[in-house]
């Protein structure tokens, strides 16, 4: 077996490492308010730009879309040709992106900005993370460091929306978008005085384009066909979709187990540490997201509580998951991951368990105690998946590492939103009642989910609305408890294969891979990038 212990030990960060941490979490927090500000931005710049409902859609998910697609070409450009300087090339556009989007005149201008912003933030955060990975080569400083930096992105999207809030009231929408310039301003100045010019074992030669753009083409029409599906619109279409993402996503490894130098090095996917931990990023990370949708529409649509308001009963999952971000590396170093991950597991699913009992009416202390339980239990499994993710990648495959562990957390998001959303969907649909006499038109609104029975309700006056309206309520509680009752299942099950997987692994690279996994580069047919 070869190790890559110099990834997991050697000597320890000084203040230099530490304070150019500090640097690195400043992008990080503000591509989480990014993703929140806009929404709260979205009636303005309707009243502004008069958009039509598929631009506004293009608005809101160009930017995620482009992410997505562009993470694993963007890491393994940047073990190409430095991860500072795509920091800094990523950190120029951002900047002129968001100036763009600040003062656009006209729909189609918001969207090519929004999407120069996604193409952007695809170099930050693979770049940040194998910058930590090089910077904190001792195992315990790279936990703590990546527990930093994960929990800034938290809090990002804690004040994104008082932020917004602030910002709106005081200035036009576009105002939103400038937020990013003093921070990128800054980034560029400390980036060459802080972040080392380049890291050790950085790889070189040419990208392969075919492989940067059948990756593109597999995740674009997943991440696409997934948020369709949870839509309910449509089907056919998005399940085609879907299946075209799959078919990309297979030609894709296919040909990086023809390259010489691959855009991913399918080997990787041998060590346990690896493979296992994007599994329960992506699976464990789709249950945060469905619940959260799940979480927030009850707030709104069941308690009433206006958008602002349900925000601010955000915040206790946001600081529950900071905790646990910030001591499961340290617990992980005396306990090892598999325990701590599948003990954080243990109480998310009892989390996931205290929000089958969610009630109809008064049921906000149920629910934000199930939502903090399940969502912080499972804070271990995100920075210590990071972490065996990014350990287990040799120096020069960092930023490769990085990508696809973030890609995985993106896929998890889309894929939790359709699944756990369709599920409560269905058991809504299941639950519903319509009282006797009304409207066709109204019964079939009702049936269609908590948005259109909540406007069809509403649009009936009297007993009959009254009714409709508690029996809407009633049945998405139903079906948010199915989903939870889901979640806990599949939380219980993760725990299990973590125990499984992780049980000889350790953060400081022992055990890190099988025996017969050699992850050295071996004698291969190049083929010619076209």
């Amino acid at each position: 077996m070869t190790t890559n212990s110099s990834t997991h030990s050697g000597e320890r960060a000084g203040r230099r490492e530490w304070v150019g941490l500090a640097v690195l979490t400043l992008p990080t927090l503000l591509l989480a308010l990014d993703m929140s500000v806009l929404l709260l931005a979205i009636p303005h710049v309707t009243a502004d730009l008069h958009p039509s409902s598929s631009q506004m859609l293009w608005i809101i998910d160009i930017y995620g879309f482009t992410i997505a697609g562009l993470l694993v070409t963007s890491g393994n450009l940047g073990d190409r040709i430095g991860h500072r300087k795509l920091l800094m090339i990523g950190a120029t556009l951002f900047s002129a992106a968001s100036a763009v989007a600040a003062f656009s005149t006209s729909a189609t201008m918001l969207i090519i900005a929004r999407a120069a912003l996604g193409i952007a933030g695809s170099t930050l955060v693979p770049t940040e993370m194998a910058l930590i990975s090089n910077m904190f080569r001792d195992a315990k400083q790279r936990g703590m460091a990546l527990s930093i930096w994960t929990s800034c992105f938290m809090v990002g999207l804690a004040i994104g929306p008082l932020v917004g809030g602030v910002m709106l009231s005081a200035f036009w929408w576009g105002s939103v978008f400038l937020l990013g310039l003093p921070v990128m301003v800054l980034l560029l100045i400390a980036a060459p005085i802080l972040l080392p010019r380049s890291e050790p074992g950085t790889a070189g030669g040419r990208l392969d384009l075919i492989s940067a753009g059948l990756s593109l083409a597999a995740v674009l029409p997943v991440i696409y066909g997934l948020k369709e599906l949870a839509r309910g619109e449509s089907v056919l279409v998005p399940t085609v979709v879907l299946v075209v993402g799959l078919l990309f996503g297979t030609a894709f490894v296919r040909r990086q187990r023809r390259l010489a130098d691959p855009l991913l090095d399918i080997r990787l996917l041998g060590r346990p540490a690896f493979s296992g931990a994007l599994g329960i990023l992506l699976l464990g990370g789709s249950t945060i997201s469905g619940i959260l949708l799940l979480f927030n529409q009850y707030l709104q649509l069941v308690l009433g509580l206006s958008p602002l308001n349900s925000g601010l009963w955000l915040i206790p999952y946001t600081v529950a998951m900071m905790v646990g971000y910030m001591i499961a590396p340290p617990l992980a170093q005396r306990f090892r991951p598999a325990f701590v991950i599948a003990v954080g597991m243990a109480v998310s699913a009892a989390g996931f368990l205290v929000l089958t009992q969610v009630p109809v009416t008064n049921g906000l202390p149920v629910t934000v105690i199930g939502t903090v339980l399940a969502t912080g239990g499972l804070s271990p499994m995100v920075v210590l998946g990071i972490n065996l993710v990014i350990g287990s990648a040799p120096p020069e495959k960092a930023g490769a590492a990085g990508a696809i562990s973030q890609t995985s957390n993106e896929l998890g998001i889309a894929l939790g939103i359709a699944l756990f959303g369709s599920i409560a969907t269905a058991a809504y649909r299941g639950q519903i009642e319509v009282p006797a006499g009304v409207p066709a038109d109204v019964a079939t609104a009702a049936h269609g989910g908590i948005a259109e029975g909540t406007a069809a309700a509403q649009g009936l006056s009297g007993q009959a609305g009254s009714t409709l309206l508690t029996s809407v309520r009633e049945a998405f509680t139903s079906g948010f408890a199915v989903a939870a009752l889901v979640c806990a299942i599949l939380i219980a099950l993760l725990a299990t294969l973590a125990l499984v997987l992780f049980r000889n692994v350790r953060l400081d690279g022992e055990a890190a891979a099988p025996a017969d996994t050699d992850i050295t580069p071996e004698p291969v047919e190049a083929e010619e990038a076209a």
